[in-house]
């Protein structure tokens, strides 16, 4: 098992789904987790969530789409704990569903600025840290989505994901050699509640058209992460991992 004994770990979008299942994940690890979210009430349970597991977390409320809260964010950390060894990008935000030409344009911003902007407003931040203190591990949530769309009614989001790709690789080259990796997940079909709220009736007919015939776990999602932030990855750079049950071998 990996072990993240007394290292700070961050991960937006903390509070619920994937975020909280690794925020959990990292905790039974040893490592001294912030969520970030945008959302008290939602980040008071996770907090809860994890002293019940035993483990060492906290909430910072930030809005990751505005260049002054992820600051504030980042200084939070830097404050408290003197470093940050570990990030996970997660925050995210799915497109209520239909084709392009009926989406409201106000959409676009509103699924960039929380899937992109806001990675390369935290990437900044987290590069300069990590670069500073000899290195650290980041992992950015993308999607199987990114990687070829099979959600017809979500442009936006499948856009927005092969973006995060993009930008997962760019700068995982630019930095892998000062000691800072940079690696993203790929999800395919995670029970979630963006999953829930797509509006996807049957899940029974979605898991039967899996290799695994079935849906994924958060946690599983979140065991991927834990393995591409540690020691036992230290040779993967700009890689992306996909967790979807079988989806992108078909």
């Amino acid at each position: 098992m990996p072990d993240f004994q007394d290292k700070v770990v961050l991960v937006t979008g903390g509070a619920t789904g994937i975020g909280l299942a690794a925020a959990l994940a990292f905790g039974r690890r040893g490592a001294r987790v912030v969520m970030a979210g945008r959302r008290q009430d939602a980040g008071d349970k996770a907090v809860e969530a994890l002293a019940e597991a035993g483990c060492r977390g906290r909430f910072v409320a930030t809005d990751v789409r505005k260049p002054d809260e992820v600051a504030r964010l980042h200084g939070t950390i830097v404050d408290a704990y003197g470093r940050l060894d570990v990030a996970f990008n997660n925050a995210g935000y799915q497109e209520p569903r239909a084709p392009i030409a009926d989406q409201d344009p106000a959409l676009y911003d509103r699924v960039f600025d929380t899937n992109v902007r806001s990675v390369y407003l935290a990437l900044q931040h987290q590069i300069r840290l990590m670069s500073s203190q000899g290195g650290g591990a980041i992992v950015v949530n993308t999607s199987v989505s990114g990687l070829r769309n099979p959600n017809p009614g979500l442009a936006l989001y499948s856009a927005s994901k092969a973006a995060l790709v993009s930008l997962t690789r760019s700068a995982a080259m630019e930095y892998a050699e000062k000691g800072v990796r940079i690696n993203a997940v790929a999800p395919g079909r995670v029970v979630t509640d963006m999953m829930l709220g797509s509006k996807i009736m049957d899940m029974s007919a979605v898991a039967a058209g899996l290799p695994l015939r079935r849906m994924g776990r958060p946690e599983e999602v979140a065991e991927a992460v834990v393995w591409l932030a540690s020691d036992s990855a230290s040779f993967v750079v700009g890689h992306v991992l996909c967790t979807d049950g079988g989806f992108m071998a078909l």
